[in-house]
């Protein structure tokens, strides 16, 4: 019973999952709704069962393979979070695509449970059963629109390349087994502090899991798929693809490296550095030449990954509070950029490309002013939280001695705010092509505008989130 009060969010979801599940089935079209809602109070169930049952330490259960600890109960909290705000922003947009379906919310919930499994993950094999839930959800996701073939060719392209990732990944966790004998990530630590552990077969192994854990994260050179998901895949699951799955990889990274790896750090501090470089160079170089905003935030997203590394690369405490810190930040504005695309979109219409944003300022002078925090945000612009994110991840691998490292971060965040800016230049300094209102549901307005808002909240007061992250991750 201790084990299952411990799991006790995972159980809910679950059960949940099932409800929704069974209701949607009898449900007639015009009273799909009530799915809706029903996902959005499972969200509201699992978030008090993970505050309610939260231990005031790190606590293992299922022959510890299970553990929950305040920085994956905090995680699990913003997971909800950005998912009930992915269906909040999702539901017009798929209704008018005729797109309303219960499918839609049952894979997400799926796709939350694999983050939670993972958030919570003490083994190697819980770590690979959550992700592995996850990403099969996801790939069902992709292809939610069967009318469209490009969804179908970016659903059978994500599908490929993520099977052979995750066969990478599985293929470096059998090298870990069979130089530790375990799969505990606490025992597999264990086995790394002792004098000469570290040999060949170990750190072949290690080179696997980078590639597993590089791929989930959208990394360049494992970055391929990323643009051509994002931009093939209906918007609603654009914007969920693009939010609440980065603190999954954040979980598969730091349960893997941090916790379980630590004593290699000195193994793959390398290998993450050359990852890094390599994205924060690709994905800002490559953004300024999209007209696609969906690529463009594809490619935003690979340069965000290569700050989020540089957290981990630092190898301190300070680091992954700085990495995780990151994360959360870049969901709420990875929810927010996407929001925005769907609120421009209209029946038979998706706002993809960059001049669908021109003269927003002229349709909707408040909107565009959600774009410009959400893009300043992004961008590194002070007040906004965006600019403490990058500022705490180049000052904590400032202090472990890696200079270089932090000015290349400082040098390509700056070349990357051209394609930022560039957005904010088409709202409101060019004539509008679209002079239709923007149509939207009251609830929809307010909640993307806390959300806007939100980044200027957290980027005027962001140590409440820092000593969070500060708390849970010490």
């Amino acid at each position: 019973m201790i084990d299952l009060q411990l799991a006790a969010a995972e159980v809910f979801m679950v059960c949940a999952i099932c409800v929704v599940l069974l209701v949607d089935v009898w449900l007639p079209d015009e009273r799909r709704l009530l799915t809706f809602r029903l996902a959005l109070l499972s969200l509201v169930g699992a978030a008090v069962c993970s505050a309610y049952y939260l231990p005031n330490g790190s606590v293992t259960a299922f022959s510890e393979s299970f553990v929950t600890d305040p920085a994956s109960a905090v995680m699990k909290i913003f997971a909800y979070l950005i998912v009930g705000l992915v269906f909040i922003y999702s539901r017009d947009f798929l209704m008018r695509a005729g797109l309303f379906k219960g499918e839609f919310f049952i894979l997400a919930l799926f796709a939350l449970l694999g983050i939670m499994v993972m958030l919570s993950a003490h083994s190697m094999l819980t770590m690979y059963l959550g992700l592995e839930l996850l990403a099969l959800s996801q790939y069902a996701l992709v292809a939610f629109d069967r009318d469209s073939p490009i969804a179908a060719e970016s659903a059978m392209k994500y599908f490929v390349l993520g099977a052979i990732a995750s066969g990478t990944l599985l293929y470096g966790i059998s090298f870990i087994y069979g130089v530790t004998g375990t799969i505990q990530l606490g025992a597999i630590a264990a086995h790394f502090s002792q004098p000469g552990a570290i040999t060949v077969p170990a750190l072949l192994g290690l080179a696997f899991i980078i590639v597993g854990v590089a791929f989930k994260f959208g990394a360049v050179p494992f970055h391929m798929w990323l643009p051509d998901v994002y931009q093939g895949s209906s918007t609603p699951v654009t914007l969920f693809i693009g939010s609440v799955p980065k603190i999954a990889a954040f979980a598969l990274a730091w349960r893997i490296l941090s916790e379980s790896l630590g004593d290699m750090h000195g193994s793959w501090q390398t290998m993450l550095a050359v990852l890094c470089v390599l994205s924060l160079v690709i994905g800002n170089i490559v953004a300024i030449a999209q007209s696609n905003i969906k690529r463009m935030l594809a490619y935003s997203t690979i340069s965000h990954v290569g700050f989020i590394f540089m957290g981990f690369i630092a190898g301190t405490e300070d680091g992954l509070q700085a990495a995780m810190f990151y994360t959360l930040v870049y969901t709420l504005m990875a929810a927010a950029a996407f929001g925005m695309v769907i609120l421009l979109s209209r029946s038979g219409f998706d706002a993809e490309n960059l001049d669908d944003f021109k003269g927003l300022n002229a349709r909707s002078p408040w909107f565009a002013f959600v774009m410009l925090m959400v893009m300043f945000s992004m961008a590194g612009v002070p007040p906004f939280v965006g600019f403490y994110a990058k500022l705490v991840v180049l000052g904590s691998v400032l202090d472990a001695g890696l200079i270089w490292l932090a000015i290349t971060g400082v040098l390509l965040a700056v070349i990357g705010a051209f394609y930022y800016l560039r957005v904010v230049w088409f709202m409101y300094f060019v004539d509008p092509v679209d002079d239709s209102p923007l149509d939207a549901a009251l609830d929809f307005r307010v909640v993307i505008s806390a959300n806007g808002l939100g980044l200027l909240a957290l980027g005027l007061f962001p140590g409440v989130l820092l000593d969070l992250c500060a708390r849970v991750i010490g």
